[in-house]
């Protein structure tokens, strides 16, 4: 299945039925009166968030949906049916945005999160809503107010708790293959990875999910390499493993390209907790390895891990810093929202 995080398509609620006219018409009730039943409401748009999806590729080949139109309304107040809603599944992590590409309408964080974007329209009253005691037999009836319709895109950004971010060719790639049952494409050339991955990281009997972002480049923040739809899938990244090429000589400038280009992309990239490891050290010497550690906590002030995701050395430290930091985290989100329900004045018990 190929991975498409962002499309674009038209979306229209149904048409409200028309109201009816009509007049009872029996033997022996020669001015019978008016019992024309009123129309059908249209049908809604809903988006809804389900399991199992983490791609918007269905949209690349379907992009119109347009709920069905109310029935009309018939004789013997006779009322016209609902029209059928029509369903988007979602992967959870898509936010949907106006024609604009920038006005939020909607965001799906869970599963199972369900959102009526449009409301079919009312259906049209019957005549028998027009009888009056002046106007015993009306002949008027209403017809059904239009649906509403817009294009809208839909952009998937996954929801992952730690993300991996590098230059291309930095091992991103392997070290999710090495830790979690992904089977991402591994070669040794830049831009192996094409497309963000997800894996589910196994620590201590516990567990959390990893993404593997495609490299980075300079200019990525201005959209350069397709790095503005790259970084946008960290933006719900609890952490961040910063992996650096050890093989590389300048890793203390490889270090600051990305620094730089999470600052530059903004939405607090560059204020989330970032993890650094010095990858690939099974190709190195120690005096290598020692090295290149102190020029990269000189430049960035924390500890810098040595690890080869190949070899699967130090990986496992490295993951529990990762689930401690994780973990710290959804303590605080839990906090934060036991904390608004206790000031929350209409909660029930």
């Amino acid at each position: 299945m190929k991975f498409l995080d962002e499309a674009k398509v038209f979306v229209k609620s149904g048409n409200g039925g028309p109201g009816c006219t009509s007049f009872r018409r029996e033997k022996f009730a020669e001015f019978g009166g008016p019992n024309g039943g009123d129309g059908g409401r249209g049908g809604d748009v809903i988006v809804r968030a389900v399991r199992g999806l983490n791609t918007l590729i269905d949209y690349r080949y379907q992009q119109h949906f347009k709920a069905k139109s109310g029935n009309p309304g018939m004789g013997k107040d006779r009322y016209g049916a609902k029209g059928d809603s029509v369903y988007l599944d979602l992967p959870v992590g898509t936010q949907i945005f106006a024609e604009d590409k920038e006005t939020l309408l909607a965001d799906l964080t869970e599963i199972g999160q369900e959102v009526v974007f449009f409301k079919g329209g009312k259906g049209g009253k019957g005549n028998i809503h027009y009888k009056s005691s002046t106007n015993r037999a009306p002949r008027r009836s209403d017809p059904g107010e239009p649906g509403e319709e817009m294009w809208i895109w839909l952009r998937l950004k996954l929801l992952a708790d730690a993300g991996l971010v590098g230059l291309p060719n930095a091992g991103k790639s392997t070290f999710l293959s090495s830790t979690t049952r992904a089977k991402p494409k591994i070669a040794d050339y830049p831009f192996t990875t094409l497309y963000p991955g997800l894996g589910v990281v196994y620590v201590d009997q516990k567990e959390f999910v990893l993404a593997d972002i495609p490299g980075l480049i300079e200019g990525a923040s201005d959209g350069v390499g397709l790095g503005t739809r790259f970084l946008g899938h960290i933006e719900r990244c609890n952490v961040l493993l910063h992996l650096i090429d050890g093989t590389e000589e300048e890793v203390v400038k490889n270090y600051l390209t990305i620094r730089e280009e999470l600052k530059k992309y903004g939405q607090d990239l560059a204020q989330k907790q970032e993890i650094i490891a010095l990858n690939k050290c099974d190709a190195l010497t120690e005096e290598e390895i020692t090295e290149k550690t102190k020029l990269l906590e000189k430049a960035s002030g924390t500890k810098v891990f040595n690890i080869s995701a190949v070899a699967k050395q130090g990986t496992e430290e490295i993951l529990r810093t990762l689930l401690k930091h994780i973990e710290a985290r959804r303590a605080q989100e839990e906090e934060a929202t036991s904390s608004a329900s206790d000031l929350d004045p209409f909660q029930t018990t």
